[in-house]
């Protein structure tokens, strides 16, 4: 995709933020296109804008709702706000009953994939199909995050994070950014981080959301989806960036045996955690059919083939 990150970061800002109040917490919602509902659920430590290099070809054909989930982004949340992968699975199965009464399909990366294949769990007859990419796997801690957590209870945690973010060494260390990209040049791209760096920088209220959504992730909740994937009907595509070292490749395969509906998982060359944003074109080229076979006729009810382009060597 030759667009720009600026320009991209001027397209994903012209939508219209929709606040949304579930239960304990606010979650924005920004809509683009029209047709088929497609709800897109980010990582950490990022938010709704990291789908800005998937958007434009997708609005042409599609309802993408992008939701930042209460801690980061646009989100609000206050004292008592639930920031646990069951919690945040609550509030958007509710939220997306509110905003899309027939099925719908999830793409979501990282933490929000987790959160997504929750929901797919809670509302098996609704959640028409699944695009996850390299997210959390089951009996896998991924470096740096439960350490991250420790830290994040601790007294001065925000300021001490603000330190470390303003730090260019660090965002290009392994415990900083190093890893979102196999291309590392791409760290230092203009418009590239700034998205997700600038409010945690400027906000403290914004840095103590990302340290409450760091609090949630639950692993006794992400060990038992060995057990509970196959109660997932809905087809489910893996597009995994294979340079990853926070969730390695071969790990991510082995879920496939796991899943209980057509499941396909394709290796992304040259891309390591944000296999969308490092090779957006790549990824569009499988996500597209995808997500076209299942809902291109009104949310039609899945199909059990996944077409897309196979993988080379496959």
């Amino acid at each position: 995709m030759a667009t720009s990150a600026p320009s991209l970061e001027s397209f994903y800002a012209s939508a219209k933020v929709e606040q949304c109040v579930v239960d304990d917490a606010t979650l924005a919602v920004r809509s683009f296109g029209s047709g088929p509902t497609v709800v897109f659920v980010h990582g950490f430590p990022v938010h709704g804008a990291t789908w800005r290099w998937l958007l434009p070809p997708l609005v042409e054909r599609f309802r993408c709702l992008v939701v930042d989930l209460p801690g980061l982004g646009d989100s609000g949340w206050n004292a008592s706000t639930d920031f646990s992968f069951t919690g945040q699975a609550r509030r958007l199965a509710q939220l997306v009953a509110r905003l899309e009464p027939d099925s719908f399909a999830l793409v979501a990366q990282d933490t929000g994939a987790t959160v997504a294949r929750l929901v797919a769990l809670q509302a098996p007859e609704r959640v028409a199909r699944l695009a996850l990419l390299n997210t959390e796997v089951p009996g896998h801690r991924p470096p740096w995050i439960p350490l991250y957590q420790r830290l994040a209870r601790l007294p001065g945690a925000g300021a001490s994070f603000r330190r470390l973010l303003r730090s260019r060494r660090f965002r290009h260390s392994p415990a900083g950014f190093r890893e979102f990209y196999s291309d590392r040049s791409l760290l230092d791209e203009p418009g590239r981080l700034d998205p997700y760096l600038g409010p945690l920088l400027a906000s403290p209220k914004r840095m103590q959301g990302m340290l409450r959504y760091l609090a949630g992730p639950e692993w006794d909740v992400v060990d038992g989806l060995a057990e509970r994937h196959a109660e997932i009907e809905a087809p489910v595509l893996f597009l995994w960036g294979e340079d990853d070292r926070t969730f390695p490749v071969e790990r991510g395969e082995s879920m496939v045996c796991q899943l209980g509906g057509p499941t396909r998982f394709v290796r992304i060359p040259n891309a390591s955690l944000m296999p969308h944003e490092e090779r957006p074109g790549f990824v569009l080229e499988y996500l597209l059919p995808f997500l076209g076979d299942v809902v291109g006729s009104g949310g039609s009810r899945r199909q059990e083939s996944l077409p897309g382009r196979p993988p080379a060597g496959q």
